[in-house]
């Protein structure tokens, strides 16, 4: 059987809900629970290698960190120095025996300029010579009885290393870890609220969803100027962002026709979904804000070989908009009464359903480490392994280029 390694990813943040980095998890089957099993190594390497060796080149991560699970075989590999250093973070499994070669390769992997996290030390029968060597530790916050997070928490914080809060699930969780003393964090509360309350749409999200609105019914340049002109801040931020140097032109676009024109109506529809996300920044956490951009591309990517231009388009906007839920903090339902959307999209959107649900559902699978959905769904759309990650990896790196 040809091997298949699936590659899922969950955000690591600091406080302010800024990413500083994104867990990386290789799964060889559905049902593997541990990264990789002793006499898979090499494949496994080969999987890793394919899909990040070239890291620097691929995925601009700026001062982003990829954190990779290894197990004793991959850390004595010699694949991973093919790894860029200074983006990697190597995450040691709890099954890793701490032996005299183990510390050593430790030591000399960080003199290369490597960093060594370590997955819940406080539940290894000795995990004291690795801490040593740890840059990072990794608390899962759910494997302790609340009382005893900072009790754990001040015994593994000890010079200069960083511990992450790991299964975050819930915001009560999230600020009791930020009162015991924890400045990063991992979990799914990020991306999933527990539950709604009424929330007046800002101003900022009231116009681009009127604009979106007068753009999806074909209406003339001089409505959709009349939209922006209401709102000095979108009309700011359309200028600022046609005048950017991605369009390269000769000259300064000053008026919101001239924008309008030189943008087009696809370029606009697609502007306006980015701004959807955006415009509550204020509110929106970074992180959120990120995932639901990298959701938009994913899925868009995803459907590449399936769609004309045009799907492709909603495809983006099926993802980005798979979270406004979350980032309106109200039903997706409501949302949608309040924009007019295919009804294509509407329906990924609500049931993950009809053309565009397989993509959507692939793309949050990829997300959540999920391995059976993952192959499932592969299989349906008849992609392989190579093709969803080569997507994954396309998807984080274009959203790491818009500076968000």
């Amino acid at each position: 059987m040809e091997y298949q390694a699936f590659i899922g990813r969950q955000p690591i943040m600091d406080v302010k809900q800024q990413i500083i980095g994104y867990e990386l998890f290789f799964r060889h089957s559905a049902d593997a629970q541990s990264a990789v099993i002793e006499d898979e190594v090499k494949a496994y390497s080969s999987v890793l290698m394919s899909t990040i060796g070239d890291m620097d080149m691929q995925w601009l991560l700026g001062d982003k960190l990829a954190f990779i699970n290894v197990n004793e075989a991959m850390l004595t590999s010699e694949f991973l120095e093919l790894m860029p250093p200074k983006h990697t973070v190597l995450e040691i499994l709890r099954s890793v025996t701490p032996s005299d070669a183990v510390i050593a390769r430790c030591n000399e992997l960080r003199s290369l300029g490597f960093k060594i996290a370590l997955d819940n030390p406080h539940l290894m029968s000795d995990s004291h010579p690795l801490l040593q060597c740890a840059d990072y530790i990794k608390i899962d916050i759910q494997s302790i009885n609340p009382a005893d997070i900072a009790k754990v928490f001040n015994q593994l914080n000890v010079g200069s290393v960083k511990i992450i809060a790991e299964k975050v699930e819930t915001d009560k969780q999230f600020e009791d870890c930020k009162a015991v003393g924890f400045r990063l964090f991992q979990g799914f509360h990020f991306a999933r609220p527990e539950t709604f309350t009424a929330k007046v749409i800002n101003a900022s999200f009231d116009s681009v969803l009127n604009i979106l609105n007068i753009v999806s019914q074909d209406a003339d340049n001089k409505d959709i100027e009349a939209g922006f002109k209401r709102d000095a801040a979108l009309s700011f931020k359309l200028l600022r962002y046609i005048n950017s140097v991605g369009f390269g032109l000769s000259c300064e676009i000053q008026s919101i026709n001239h924008a309008l024109t030189i943008l087009g109506r696809k370029q606009l529809y697609r502007w306006l979904t980015l701004l959807m996300v955006t415009a509550g920044e204020n509110s929106t956490p970074p992180a959120l804000m990120k995932t639901s951009i990298t959701r938009g591309r994913l899925t868009e990517l995803l459907g590449e070989s399936y769609f004309e231009k045009h799907d492709r388009d909603n495809l983006f906007i099926v993802g980005v908009f798979s979270l406004l839920d979350a980032i309106l903090k109200m039903p997706m339902e409501q949302v949608l009464e309040k924009i007019q959307l295919p009804e294509a999209v509407t329906e990924a959107l609500l049931t993950r359903e009809g053309i565009y649900g397989p993509f959507l559902r692939l793309t949050e699978a990829c997300e959540d480490a999920d391995n059976q959905k993952i192959l499932e769904l592969a299989e349906l759309l008849q992609y392989d392994a190579e093709k969803v990650n080569e997507c994954h990896m396309a998807a984080l790196a274009w959203v790491e280029t818009l500076g968000i």
